[in-house]
């Protein structure tokens, strides 16, 4: 079974153990099912019937969480897996809590593959552009992972671009040839704020204009991050890897949260949060010029600290 959010490193695994099925049994031993749209009876018979014209098969069933009756009849379904079948199990979320999760994880060879922090995407992003005949530093490793998000396929995909233009990763061919993503900017704004640098704030601010995201959107964002943040503060002394895993947030998000969760009040954090329900609730009730009143929450903000 292979279940858990780091869709990059789960897709590769699975690629990984079809086309070693692949290479042995050829493609018409392979059988792949979406049970979000398959009927009980198909997956039943996929994983009971005896293989055609090959020694072997394989079948993938990704998120038969989504077929109810699946759910129900697990245990009695995958006693019927031919002996001579190989059954893969696709379980991107999964609530843990659940009997149907306690049985797949004690009956299957459970391999669960969780987001990585900073550092272990840093240490990713370092050992694969090796593998690439590249390099790139510890810190420029990092500054990939800050500027583009801790996507794992995304970074991939910007590593493989990045050594196509040289295979010396730099912190310039970063700036130079990627994006940085809007969320991340967003938090590196609240950062500039608490940190009572409020030139930099406002000036992030503009760059977010300037990328066209619009106001509302960045109401959105802003949100979210007190969200992130209010889960950090409430959590207390708990750890940042026990805190993501409990919110099902990125390590790396709720790390990057602490910092600022360490310097507010309670108080602090639901009158900021008050005030940005007073800016969306007046945008949608009036005319608001919301810009304006963004970029005096910002500087409220950074004024205050």
């Amino acid at each position: 079974m292979l279940s858990g959010p780091n869709s990059y490193l789960l897709q590769q695994e699975l690629s990984k153990l079809v086309q070693k099925f692949l290479n042995e049994h050829g493609d018409l031993a392979l059988e792949r099912i979406d049970c979000q749209e398959a009927e009980l009876p198909k997956i039943q018979e996929a994983i009971s019937s005896l293989p055609f014209l090959a020694s072997r098969k394989m079948v993938v069933l990704r998120a038969p969480s989504a077929n109810k009756q699946f759910v129900e009849k697990a245990e009695q379904l995958l006693a019927t897996v031919s002996e001579t079948t190989d059954l893969i199990i696709v379980e991107p979320k999964l609530d843990k809590r659940s009997a149907y999760f306690k049985f797949l994880k004690k009956m299957t060879d459970y391999n669960e593959f969780a987001e990585p922090d900073i550092n272990g995407l840093a240490a990713w992003l370092i050992r694969s552009t090796k593998e690439q005949g590249g390099s790139i530093s510890s810190n420029d490793a990092r500054y990939l992972v800050e500027r583009v998000g801790t996507n794992q396929q995304l970074l991939a995909n910007e590593l493989n671009k990045l050594l196509l233009h040289d295979e010396k990763v730099s912190r310039e061919s970063i700036a130079l040839l990627t994006d940085q993503t809007p969320q991340s900017t967003i938090f590196q704004l609240l950062e500039a704020a608490f940190a009572g640098n409020a030139k930099r704030a406002l000036s992030l601010y503009q760059e977010q204009r300037l990328l066209k995201v619009e106001a509302p959107q960045i109401v959105a964002m802003l949100a979210w991050q007190l969200h992130i943040i209010a889960i950090v503060k409430v959590a207390g002394n708990r750890s940042p890897n026990d805190i993501a895993k409990e919110a099902k947030l990125s390590p790396f998000v709720v790390q990057k949260s602490a910092t600022i969760a360490r310097k507010l009040s309670m108080t602090d954090l639901k009158n900021l949060i008050d005030r940005l329900l007073d800016i969306d609730l007046k945008s949608k009730r009036t005319n608001l010029d919301v810009d304006e009143a963004l970029q005096h929450y910002f500087l409220q903000l950074a004024l205050s600290n």
